[in-house]
């Protein structure tokens, strides 16, 4: 699923979510710390589950265990309640916000819904909110389309015996080292993201996301042309189809005299941030 969806925001409090049996479960803890503040929501919800249980009432049932990103950067397993679920969790949390909470937590979960019957309501919506952080509408395209040329080259992994999360994290890492010589993660601290939640590509140039589309399409016509299997064949792939955009990039970079790679970040103003040197 794509971070931006997975991400929602009340009242300028990110709440995880995650879509399962064709559902959003909601982070119950994102959820308590929106709704009181409390600095430290995990006991907050630990004692709120005691209390109840006094009452006969557990609220732990309500929940699933799911896996959601950390601030580490890693993914952990965490309460997440549907949206019915976390109506009734809400009963049981005094807080002023209940109600406009309520209101928006209907709104998120029936969006969904209506994006599974008509998924260009995504799109739109997507391209909505990109457009309300000041991206220009080029840039929002390119972002749009490389999200479809992602999904394609995941939808290959998962066919071909590729594992989720660590397998893909691995194969990406090798796209993105091939094609602009640094691994995600060696990308956001060139541009000095500190934020383990910053999507890289949300603060990429429009050349940057084109190399990256690049990359990537290269990798899944190589992956069906070979018709690889398993990890060790793909990483093969996503080595030669990032070494193909990278290949690309080095020579408009000759041609052009100038470097594809920037350390600053698409909204930032040049004075803002300080320039890193260029590969």
């Amino acid at each position: 699923m794509d971070p931006n969806q997975a991400l929602v925001v009340f009242q300028n409090k990110n709440i995880r979510r995650q879509w399962y049996k064709n559902k959003w479960f909601f982070s119950v803890i994102d959820t308590i710390e929106a709704l009181t503040n409390s600095s430290n929501p995990r006991n907050y919800w630990s004692m709120l589950k005691k209390r109840e249980s006094e009452h006969e009432i557990e609220l732990s049932t309500l929940c699933v265990q799911l896996k959601l990103p950390s601030s580490d950067g890693k993914s952990y397993e965490t309460d997440c309640a549907s949206t019915e679920a976390l109506f009734r969790i809400i009963q049981s949390v005094p807080s002023r916000n209940a109600e406009s909470f309520k209101l928006w937590l209907a709104k998120v979960g029936y969006e969904r819904i209506e994006e599974i019957h008509d998924p260009e309501l995504a799109q739109k919506r997507m391209k909505e909110l990109y457009k309300q952080k000041g991206y220009s509408d080029d840039w929002i395209e390119k972002r749009v389309r490389g999200i479809a040329v992602r999904d394609e080259l995941t939808d290959e992994w998962k066919k071909r015996g590729v594992q989720e999360e660590k397998e893909f994290a691995i194969l990406t890492a090798e796209i993105s080292k091939a094609t602009f010589g640094m691994t995600p993660s060696e990308y956001k601290s060139f541009k000095a993201l500190n934020n383990p939640k910053e999507n890289l590509r949300d603060h990429m140039n429009d050349l940057e996301l084109i190399f990256t589309m690049l990359g990537e399409a290269s990798t899944t016509k190589i992956t069906r042309g070979k018709n690889a299997q398993g990890f060790v064949e793909n990483k093969d792939a996503a080595g030669k189809g990032g070494k193909i955009a990278g290949d690309a990039r080095r020579k408009l970079e000759i041609e052009s005299g100038e470097h594809v790679i920037s350390g600053e970040n698409y909204l930032s103003k040049p004075e803002k941030r300080k320039r890193l040197a260029k590969k």
